[in-house]
């Protein structure tokens, strides 16, 4: 039984006889669209090129075979061996008036329990928010159907105008190409930017787009051209070696403080300020995984002033230092992830 594989596998990593390997999961049955499910596995299917060190372990669970669209599944493993996973990834539900099957729910639930992190993709937030799972939580699906999620499931934080939300154990992403962004999120967490960015090469992809792609919080995309931050914030992203402060962001927005900081509330879920430290850090860290500079020269580039506040941002945020975090990323090793999982507060 995979189960007892897996089982096998985890005693055998921790006593370091193989490589960590994550299982990848996907969580499928009747009525589950083909394009997400088909779009994460190439993310997930295959390292890519140049790529050292172990790569995911994808597995297909379901109640048997199962339609996609017009095409029919012959899943790996049956729906109860989701719990042994890594990451449960349940992709895109075609008919969001229609309950998801019980049995599917409670699986995604029971995978939960074990630890297993949950990821859906579009519409399979419906799955999700049917398991319990969304409840006081902030979670996106597709624009067309964020409505139906919210009136159905009022205990979810539905935000429509995003392209993930991540809550750690459980993400949800928005429709179509936003699940791409999401899977991207998902290998740079894990792997690092660099490892990241060599897949979306691979898929001939942006690895960024703008207001998707923040490490640590959701960042959601302005309306083109009628709102208010659409050009402040690839202005300041354009700046961030500079000594910025909210006053300098209020002023380049043509806005008083107090009206920058609603905006940057509606628009982040966070402060002004804290978003700019968000940046400062993300552009730190890939700073430290795609090149040689000294603690120094990356406090500089990024804003922070002198490696000492760096260092002290950077841990707080991170929570390891930026040499820790060099180590993990650009040699590979992906078994001292755990590090910063343990040392995250």
């Amino acid at each position: 039984m995979w189960g007892q594989v897996c089982q096998a596998s985890v005693r055998n990593a921790m006593t370091r006889t193989i490589p960590d390997v994550d299982t990848i999961a996907f969580a499928v049955t009747d009525g589950m669209l083909h394009f997400e499910l088909a779009m994460a596995y190439e993310v997930f299917g295959s390292a890519p090129a140049g790529v050292a060190g172990p790569w995911y372990r994808v597995v297909v669970c379901g109640p048997g075979p199962v339609g996609a669209g017009r095409f029919l599944l012959e899943p790996d493993h049956g729906l109860d061996q989701l719990r042994y996973a890594d990451t449960v990834i349940i992709p895109a539900w075609a008919d969001v008036d229609v309950a998801p099957p019980a049995d599917l729910v409670d699986a995604v639930r029971a995978a939960h329990e074990a630890g297993g992190r949950l990821v859906s993709l579009c519409t399979g937030a419906f799955v999700l928010a049917a398991a319990g799972l969304l409840d006081g939580l902030r979670a996106t699906t597709h624009w067309a159907h964020t409505q139906a999620l919210a009136t159905r499931y009022p205990r979810v934080r539905v935000e429509a105008d995003v392209l993930y939300v991540d809550n750690g154990s459980v993400l949800t992403s928005a429709g179509k190409a936003a699940a791409m962004d999401l899977c991207l999120h998902l290998v740079r967490l894990d792997r690092g930017s660099s490892v990241a960015n060599a897949v979306a090469r691979r898929l001939v992809v942006p690895p960024h787009r703008d207001g998707g792609q923040a490490q640590f919080v959701t960042t959601p995309v302005p309306a083109p051209r009628n709102h208010p931050l659409a050009e402040l914030l690839p202005w300041v992203l354009e700046r961030l070696d500079q000594p910025l402060t909210v006053e300098d962001l209020a002023r380049q927005a043509r806005m008083s403080s107090r009206n920058l900081g609603r905006h940057f509330r509606a628009a982040t879920g966070t402060t002004a300020l804290q978003w700019l430290l968000t940046q400062r850090i993300r552009r730190a860290q890939e700073l430290l995984e795609t090149t040689g500079d000294s603690v120094d020269s990356i406090a500089t580039a990024t804003g922070m002033g002198t490696a000492t506040t760096l260092r002290r941002h950077f841990k707080r945020t991170v929570g390891v230092p930026p040499d820790t975090y060099r180590r993990t990323f650009r040699t590979g090793n992906r078994s001292s992830l755990d590090d910063i999982e343990q040392h995250r507060p």
